[in-house]
């Protein structure tokens, strides 16, 4: 794995030189993942526009596109794949309001600490956060999401390939933990990838952990929702466990994506 240094887009990363096994690694400059690239600006980031992306894939629900629409490298096409849909669909009307969906509603929650705490202290957070980690794993719209990131990662002619949510921690983080132990990694390093976003996603919501403290809120309960911890990861690694068995069954049956797909995926990017 390597930071990919940014200004203007939250969390890049290239999964890139990721260790395998065998000795093996990951490509670097293939698949990258990051938080949304609405402050994309590629004259002050010369860097990030050196990768040249081709496909930028964007894991977001209709809300948080509309709010902070993706800024396109130039050239790149991009594919919209809402991992949350069925989610969002299925939480709605229950009364619940804001909380439901936390990995998508993080600066809502964050701006009231009365609210996040009815919905979501005294552990609601954390149990929040596994259901929502088992849906990445079973639900419909989840399924054709993560389907289509690997089919285009397959694809040579996808070229350097983005994908990504809001803040690249949850929803990019199970894309970029089933893309990893497809390759090869083993479950120490797929843990490590998952928890190395921490300080990232930190720093780019320090202000509203700030205000959040400040105005009365738990802070506990601000890295519950900004963090990412070992036991969201787990959920969704059981979620597949228990209905599938493997992660290549999950891939197969859950996903929809052949064994040739997955030949084709190894091919391109294991070094």
């Amino acid at each position: 794995m390597t930071v990919t240094s940014a200004t203007t887009v939250a969390n890049l990363r290239d999964l890139g030189d990721t260790p395998l096994s065998g000795g093996r690694t990951v490509r670097s400059g293939l698949v990258f993942r990051s938080g949304q690239l609405d402050r994309l600006d590629l004259d002050v980031d010369r860097a990030v526009a050196a990768l040249g992306f081709r496909t930028v894939i964007d894991f977001r629900t209709d809300v948080e596109r509309a709010q902070h629409p993706d800024r396109m490298p130039d050239g790149a096409r991009l594919l919209i794949a809402d991992v949350l849909a069925d989610k969002v669909n299925a939480d709605s009307g229950d009364g619940e309001g804001p909380g439901k969906i936390p990995a998508a509603q993080l600066k809502d929650l964050l701006s009231d600490p009365v609210v996040a705490e009815q919905h979501l202290g005294g552990g609601k957070a954390q149990a929040l956060f596994a259901s929502v980690y088992r849906s990445l794993v079973s639900s419909g719209s989840a399924q054709s999401s993560y389907r289509l990131l690997l089919t285009e990662l397959a694809d040579p002619q996808a070229g350097p390939l983005l994908f990504h949510c809001t803040a690249g921690k949850d929803r990019t983080g199970w894309g970029a933990t089933v893309i990893l132990s497809l390759l090869g990694a083993d479950d120490e390093t797929l843990m490590s990838e998952y928890l190395s976003v921490n300080p990232a996603v930190r720093i780019a919501f320090a202000s509203m952990i700030e205000g959040f403290t400040a105005a009365g809120g738990d802070p506990e309960l601000a890295l519950a929702l900004i963090g990412v911890f070992p036991s969201y990861l787990e959920a969704a690694l059981d979620e597949v466990n228990t209905r599938y068995g493997s992660m290549e069954k999950y891939v197969r049956e859950g996903l929809g994506v052949p064994d040739e797909t997955v030949e084709a995926l190894r091919a391109r990017l294991v070094a």
